[in-house]
């Protein structure tokens, strides 16, 4: 593969927030508060980012399975379908999360985490243990994997402290 192609494949996953940050840029220019600002920001980040970049992983792996193995640099399995239905459920709740609370949004964020944070250190691992640099595995996945959870939890908490009119949680 050549560098062009392979940057071009490694950063490909970036475009989901890049996407977030331009639309929220451009939304909030004059935006009235800080709060409307930030829930933009919540907003753009929950659906592009989270949202959208899931279910574009969902399509691909149900679409081009083939492809998405070796793009990750595996061998075609049954279990890319799991990985297909995992990445809808983050998309569902990418989507979800533009209506929600902040509360919600911070456990919409955790539970991505989850799945993403998880897939992360696989990633990681494969690329240290087993020297697997193909463009699905290194590069814009890692970036994604820890941001689309992180930004959306840093977000929420913050709109979280600036509304004190939104219930905190509740120790037991």
């Amino acid at each position: 593969m050549d560098t062009t192609s392979y940057l071009a494949q490694t950063t490909f996953p970036l475009i989901w927030p890049l996407i977030a940050v331009v639309g929220a840029l451009l939304r909030t220019r004059h935006s009235p508060s800080r709060q409307a600002a930030l829930e933009t920001w919540q907003r753009w980040w929950a659906v592009a980012a989270l949202g959208c970049g899931s279910l574009w992983m969902t399509v691909m792996f149900l679409a081009a399975p083939d492809t998405m193995a070796t793009a990750i640099g595996f061998t075609p399995s049954q279990f890319q379908f799991e990985i297909a239905c995992a990445n809808l459920g983050l998309a569902v709740m990418g989507f979800r999360a533009a209506a929600a609370t902040a509360r919600e949004r911070i456990t919409i964020g955790l539970g991505a985490g989850m799945f993403l944070w998880g897939a992360l250190i696989g990633h990681v691992y494969q690329w240290f243990a087993h020297g697997d640099h193909a463009p699905g595995n290194t590069g814009g996945v890692l970036v994604c994997d820890l941001l689309f959870p992180a930004v959306m939890i840093v977000l929420a908490g913050r709109a979280q402290r600036l509304n004190p009119a939104e219930p905190a949680a509740v120790a037991s």
